[in-house]
């Protein structure tokens, strides 16, 4: 196995495409499986379509699922801190994506997002992992 930890810095962005980053690191690599894994308490990863507005559309989602209100027992940091505790547990913060000849084997649509909504940390750490098959 190959591993290697990306440095993302999400000041002023909660969703932040991965895509070009992740296929740097398997380029040339083969064929095999690649896990991005995110090791926070706060973030997590997806596969959805950028640029077409599902950026605002999952913002909503989360919004509404996870408001940032005081509701939460998890009390720290900025106000509705606790969601960003809880969002890990809906937006998984590990993907494993099929690899063909160096190349993540993602949809035409798809992209891979890190998903941050917690603004007390921009500074985040994304691990790409890959295992040839």
């Amino acid at each position: 196995m190959f591993s290697e930890e990306l440095t993302i810095d999400t000041r002023g962005q909660d969703i932040v495409d991965l895509s070009r980053e992740v296929a740097a690191f398997c380029d040339g690599r083969g064929d095999g499986l690649v896990c991005v894994f995110a090791p926070h308490a706060t973030a997590g990863l997806a596969l959805i379509e950028v640029g077409s507005g599902s950026e605002d559309d999952l913002r909503e989602a989360l919004g509404r699922l996870l408001p940032r209100d005081d509701r939460w027992r998890h009390r720290h940091g900025s106000e509705g801190h606790g969601a960003d505790h809880v969002l890990p547990a809906f937006v998984s913060p590990s993907l494993v994506i099929p690899v063909l000849a160096g190349r993540p084997a993602l949809g035409t649509w798809q992209s891979i997002v890190l998903v941050d909504t917690n603004p007390d940390n921009p500074r985040r750490t994304v691990r790409c992992s890959f295992l040839a098959g």
